[in-house]
């Protein structure tokens, strides 16, 4: 089983993940919706504005992956999306795609309240997420 951790307050994150609940996956996921309750970062030791920058996907080996290969590790458990998978697996793909998702990603965590609370609980700003992050 894998488990994906995903905002439920940004309602483009719903929308993807409500997608993908509604399809068959080849393996079990749990969906962690860690704006509403973070508590399951903690054991991981992430913290709530680290999860709400970049998505996290924990494999069934418990690796935790974030930004784009969390992407990669969740759609290679649908029919029909492997292949985008594989496809952002490539190398000069994959580095491409990361800045691309660190961009729109510093973006939308900047235009949610609950963003930068969770930054400011977590006694963190952008610039060191961003750099934790890399």
């Amino acid at each position: 089983m894998i488990t994906v951790f995903y905002d439920g307050k940004c309602g483009l994150c719903s929308r993807e993940i409500n997608y993908f609940k509604n399809r068959q996956p080849l393996k079990s996921i749990a969906w962690c919706d860690i704006a509403r309750d973070p508590s399951v970062l903690s054991q991981r030791n992430i913290l709530q504005s680290e999860a709400l920058m970049f998505m996290r996907v924990e494999d069934e080996t418990g690796k935790v992956h974030s930004r784009v290969d969390a992407f990669i590790v969740m759609w290679g458990q649908f029919r029909g999306w492997r292949m985008l998978a594989r496809f952002l697996s490539l190398p000069g793909v994959h580095a491409l795609a990361n800045t691309a998702y660190g961009y729109f990603a510093r973006r939308r965590f900047e235009g949610y309240g609950h963003c930068k609370v969770a930054a400011e609980n977590d006694g963190v700003t952008v610039p060191d997420l961003l750099r934790k992050n890399k």
